[in-house]
């Protein structure tokens, strides 16, 4: 197969915008007899105006060969072995050009395929022309020569970057079958540069949303980092749900989206999460997976509490229950579902404000994103007798004053708190 090849003066990269790290991998190859080329997210974002966030590179030289040549270098994987180049903090990833698969009737010792036609080992070396044909979309698939400065373009990627078109390459339902994950991929490039994906993708994709469910859960819970905290959230899940991926993820959430309550919810912390990472501010899974399981939290809750459980011991049961059923599908580690339940439970605590209890729960931790998701909630025009009115509002000034004027709040609300009724003792 021969490329068509696009020179420097056609396509305007610069090589003063690639990583000199990058460069010093592939001059090293280059040095050693191997070939080497720049590929992938990152020779797309340059053409599209964007900072890559990396640069991986494609080569012939086996995973084995390639950490030999460099002194921080290891290999990572199993279902597709890749080998990692350190420069402090950065990471060049380094793949070996990708093979053509045997016939469905051989048995390769590198090549594993389950019975739903998705790869769990893919180990099968090849050429540079077969492994352009083996990437997953076009626009993923040019190839910068470092020693010239073109590009090597196999399977018609530039001009689909300039039509903002989204294409697989080769069947769409068969190499969505291979890697399931290729669908969420699809989506978040979609929504992250805004393309538009081509028919044939479009309806494989709802057709085939499904297989998702094969994947491990650990494997679906770091796509969704990508997802849905990669700055594009909102349009991200909105794409989700027009393609019936959304309730492959969320199963629990997705039964209580038919309430415009919910919907705008979610969208509502999309947009601050958004909005946090283009202002460069720090963001947490925690609480937007709070946000995200806050409906059956809250509907698990409440069959508690009908059954007779105290609400802070219904709901957390209700807490393990849904993050428990969650993990089966994204499996959420500690160190993000400890947060989430805290957030939850002190949901509760804010609206205990007597005595010394407001003052205590300002040192709280997780305070902060508590407070936060009470707005949320409020702006949302959530409502019950337990969040009462103003609740966030009291909250905000409560922060705000000064010691004495937090005394006075509270005694405030202990003015206006209905006087229980002792029962009278027993003779």
């Amino acid at each position: 197969m021969i490329p068509k090849v696009i020179s420097a003066k056609n396509h305007g990269i610069e090589r003063k915008a690639i990583s000199s790290n990058a460069i010093e991998v592939i001059e090293t190859l280059h040095q050693s007899g191997f070939e080497a080329y720049l590929v992938g997210g990152g020779i797309r974002d340059l053409l599209l105006g964007l900072h890559p966030k990396d640069f991986d590179i494609s080569s012939n030289a086996r995973p084995e060969q390639i950490i030999k040549l460099f002194r921080k270098a290891r290999i990572i994987g199993r279902r597709f072995r890749i080998a990692h180049v350190y420069f402090g903090r950065e990471i060049i990833e380094v793949t070996t050009f990708r093979g053509h698969h045997p016939d469905s009737d051989d048995k390769h010792p590198h090549a594993v395929t389950s019975e739903t036609g998705q790869l769990l080992r893919d180990n099968i070396y090849g050429t540079v022309e077969d492994d352009a044909i083996r990437r997953d979309f076009t626009i993923n698939s040019l190839y910068y020569d470092l020693r010239n400065n073109s590009l090597l373009d196999y399977t018609g990627a530039y001009q689909d970057i300039k039509d903002r078109k989204l294409k697989t390459i080769g069947d769409p339902s068969q190499r969505f079958r291979e890697d399931p994950v290729r669908i969420l991929r699809a989506l978040r490039f979609a929504a992250k540069l805004d393309f538009s994906l081509d028919a044939e993708s479009d309806q494989s994709i709802l057709a085939l949303s499904e297989l998702l469910s094969h994947i491990p859960a650990a494997r679906l819970f770091d796509e969704f980092l990508k997802l849905l905290l990669s700055g594009h959230g909102v349009k991200t899940y909105n794409l989700m749900r027009q393609y019936n991926v959304f309730e492959q993820l969320f199963p629990q959430t997705s039964t209580h989206l038919k309430q415009d309550y919910e919907k705008y919810f979610i969208n509502l912390a999309l947009q601050n999460t958004d909005l946090r990472i283009a202002q460069n501010k720090g963001i947490t899974p925690a609480f937007l997976l709070a946000v995200l399981l806050w409906a059956p939290l809250q509907k698990k809750t409440k069959q508690l509490i009908a059954k007779g459980e105290p609400p802070p011991l219904a709901l957390q049961r209700a807490a393990q229950q849904v993050i428990s059923e969650q993990n089966f599908r994204t499996s959420i580690p500690r160190r993000f579902s400890l947060p989430m339940r805290d957030i939850w439970h002190l949901q509760q605590r804010l609206e205990k404000r007597s005595g010394q209890r407001a003052e205590k729960l300002l040192s709280h931790p997780r305070f902060r994103a508590a407070y936060d998701f009470l707005l949320l909630r409020e702006q949302c025009g959530e409502s019950s007798p337990e969040l009462g009115i103003g609740l966030g509002e009291w909250w905000t000034h409560y922060q705000q004053a000064s010691t004495a004027e937090r005394k006075s709040m509270v005694s405030a609300l202990n003015q206006h708190k209905p006087l229980r009724r002792r029962k009278p003792k027993k003779l």
